[in-house]
């Protein structure tokens, strides 16, 4: 299994089966929250569907498509997070992230974007990062601002959420300003 330490009390885990019922109850209890920003909430509504994410998350990971995880606060699942999509090709990663609504505003999801900006240049050796978010989601969009990354722009009607269109600002790190940072 594997398993990133960023702190005494924040890791990554990758996704397991037996992660389902508690990952579902976390999105469950923040489904009003999440559901203003997160396209995939209405197609989520009992266990077997986040089995089924989690083993389309396996695959992916098998086939060194993309890497999620699971945050563990204190030992406890508390959102998920990793690359959505990793482009070999072009060698850049796009982070995803979501947060239970009870733990945010403690700095959790700010250390695991940077853990996962490093991992990606140092581990990964890929050149670039971006991290996508809806232009209104202020709370996500704090997050790479925090970490110094690049507003290169936004994408108009970039996402349909339920009903109507959400432009997207786009973040991008370069390895080399990350190491500069």
């Amino acid at each position: 299994m594997f398993v990133h330490k960023i702190d005494k009390d924040i890791s990554l885990k990758l996704l397991e089966f037996k992660d389902a019922e508690k990952l579902f109850e976390l999105t469950d209890q923040s489904r009003n929250h999440l559901r203003e920003w997160l396209p995939w909430l209405d197609f989520t509504t009992k266990v077997e569907d986040t089995k089924e994410f989690i083993g389309a998350c396996l695959k992916a990971y098998a086939e060194n498509k993309s890497i999620n995880g699971l945050i563990l606060f204190k030992g406890d699942i508390v959102g998920t997070a990793g690359y959505n999509q990793i482009n070999w090709s072009n060698k850049t990663a796009y982070i995803g992230y979501w947060l239970g609504k009870d733990f945010q505003g403690n700095g959790i999801m700010t250390k695991v974007a940077k853990s996962l900006t490093d991992y990606a240049f140092s581990e990964l050796k890929l050149n670039k990062v971006e991290i996508r978010a809806a232009v209104e989601n202020k709370k996500s969009r704090s997050i790479p601002e925090r970490l110094g990354y690049v507003n290169e722009g936004f994408i108009r009607e970039a996402e349909w959420l339920y009903d109507h269109f959400v432009d997207h600002a786009v973040y991008g790190m370069l390895a080399k300003e990350w190491i500069q940072k």
